[in-house]
């Protein structure tokens, strides 16, 4: 009787051994996780790169229009197409 749960626990730990994922892809998983980690807290902790440089021409709420929130009638002395 005990030769029958062991056969059936060796399938099972067998299987389980199967299903799950290798140690190296474990351990390289948490290296990339531990290398992201911190390399995001040497970024915070140096701030902003260049805190006083404008964007390139696009504002945050999707317009094209340039950081400063103007059109057409921030361009001096255009007619804006009408001639």
């Amino acid at each position: 009787m005990d030769e029958s749960r062991q056969s059936s626990l060796g399938g099972t730990s067998a299987a389980l051994r199967k299903a799950a994922p290798p140690p190296a892809l474990c351990g390289f998983l948490l290296l990339l996780v531990l290398i992201f980690t911190v390399s995001y807290a040497v970024g915070v902790g140096a701030g902003p790169v260049a805190p006083g440089i404008h964007g390139n021409g696009t504002s945050r709420d999707g317009g094209g229009e340039g950081g400063s929130g103007g059109g057409v009638g921030d361009m001096g002395d255009m007619q804006g197409g009408h001639g």
